[in-house]
């Protein structure tokens, strides 16, 4: 049975992404803010319940950038697809995850980064935040073949 997650990619006035620091298994990852699509929602749906919920922003959701698959014994079968989309009300402040109590919250700070700040961050998911999501932010949507397999 598959598992499915969304990721929101938000591009501020001045052309920089917002990341969400969560910590996980002992490290800090930068990532776009989301999470996983629940029971009678949609993918879209979820993109746009999980922005809020983690940034306080309504957001409209736009073209679908990537949908990476990871199949494994441990893992087992997951997809993330991710989504450009654009602010439409709110202001950006780190929210929280309905799954954790205070004490738990996996979500540590919310940032806005350019092209060279995100490039020296130490640990990203995706990977293609590092050079493709530019060329996607260029074109306004996705830049070639948005199937990928996760690679860990």
């Amino acid at each position: 049975m598959w598992t499915g997650g969304v990721r929101v990619i938000l591009f501020d006035e001045a052309g920089r992404v917002l990341l969400v620091r969560q910590r996980h298994e002992g490290r800090d990852i930068w990532m776009p803010p989301g999470g996983g699509i629940e029971a009678g929602e949609n993918a879209v749906q979820a993109a746009a319940r999980e922005v809020f919920e983690e940034t306080g922003l309504g957001v409209t959701i736009g073209p679908l950038l990537w949908h990476v698959e990871a199949v494994s014994e441990d893992g087992g079968q997951r997809f993330v697809n991710f989504f450009l989309a654009r602010a439409a009300n709110g202001a950006a402040a780190l929210g929280a995850d309905p799954e954790f109590d205070a004490a738990h919250q996996v979500l540590r700070e919310l940032r806005y980064f350019s092209r060279g700040e995100l490039g020296a961050l130490p640990c990203v998911y995706p990977p293609m935040l590092r050079e493709e999501l530019w060329a996607v932010a260029a074109a306004g949507g996705p830049v070639g073949d948005v199937f990928r397999l996760r690679e860990d």
